[in-house]
């Protein structure tokens, strides 16, 4: 399924907005809310999730973390507490996400720095970082990846490779390309301090001596990102929390203010149209196949009408 845009601003969407989540602690299903507001599954479960943790961080609610918020049962675990504050709630002008900032290459460099300077584990944090802007890829995708989406059966990098259909939130396949130099110099040493360290091996002679089948990404015991389902059984609906949170301490090590993995992927769309992509190849590249999705989702920069006739002629 593809992604959505995010609940639009005003005080008119924080009613909605409180309405919903009034809804769902009382027990109604997000789809059964969604029908009643004639929006999407996924807009009232962010909707909600933008809300309560708005709460939550303004102190309103004690007990109800980030990571909370993500779980309807937590939320309606809280529900006195919620109610007491939605009752002396007053939205912020506009209510809703801030504007998504697009990082600058200068950043990034600044970023990679600071990163290796500060990380216990330079290659591996740094790999992770870089493949973030490399692909625009999710985090919970960048937890599947395995060493034979990166690397081929002789251990050189796969340039042209894919999103395996198991990987991809969408369940769809799509392709996935390693053009980083950047990437390959901090994925090289990550790969062969695993091998120095007997992590994930294999055969010798293949994958430069790593499981193919085995996560890209591991913890120093060996372990990939955990990855857990969630919502109703048999909605294929997952959450990789430790990859999530290790994003945020790369950014807090990074000294990137505002900067989320959703900002990384409006950073990749930005680029990607400064080279000349249209929005069916940016949406093939982020793995959303609406082109009306992507217009909403990452809109295409507008020049000003003074700069489109400066000097026309």
């Amino acid at each position: 399924m593809a992604e959505e845009p995010e609940p639009e601003h005003g005080t008119d969407s924080a009613a909605h907005s409180v309405e919903m989540l009034k809804a769902v602690i009382d027990g109604a299903t997000y789809e059964t809310v969604a029908a009643q507001h004639g929006v999407t599954r996924t807009a009232v479960e962010r909707r909600i999730k933008t809300l309560a943790i708005h709460l939550s961080k303004a102190g309103s609610i004690k007990g109800l973390n980030e990571e909370g918020a993500a779980f309807v049962r937590r939320l309606r675990q809280h529900r006195d507490a919620i109610l007491t504050a939605l009752a002396g709630f007053e939205p912020p002008a506009p209510f809703g996400p801030r504007e998504t900032r697009v990082v600058s290459g200068e950043e990034i460099a600044q970023a990679a720095l600071r990163i290796k300077g500060r990380s216990q584990r330079p290659w591996h944090d740094l790999s992770l970082f870089y493949v973030l802007f490399a692909t625009g890829a999710r985090p919970l995708e960048i937890a599947r990846l395995e060493v034979r989406d990166y690397l081929d059966t002789g251990g050189d990098v796969r340039r042209e490779s894919a999103l395996r259909a198991e990987a991809a939130i969408t369940g769809k396949a799509r392709p996935l390309y390693f053009h980083c130099t950047r990437l390959d110099q901090a994925l090289t040493p990550y790969l062969q301090e695993r091998l120095d360290q007997q992590l994930g091996l294999g055969e010798a002679d293949t994958y430069r001596g790593l499981d193919p089948h085995s996560r890209l990404f591991l913890s120093p015991q060996g372990e990939g990102f955990r990855i857990t389902p969630y919502g109703s059984p048999g909605q294929q609906r997952f959450l990789c929390r430790p990859i999530l949170e290790t994003y945020r301490k790369l950014f807090r090590h990074a000294e990137l203010r505002d900067v989320t993995p959703l900002s990384v992927r409006h950073t990749v769309a930005a680029r990607l149209y400064a080279r000349g992509a249209d929005e069916e190849q940016v949406g093939i590249l982020l793995g959303i196949s609406d082109r009306s999705a992507v217009r909403e989702l990452f809109p295409r920069p507008r020049p000003k009408l003074a700069q489109l006739v400066e000097e026309l002629i």
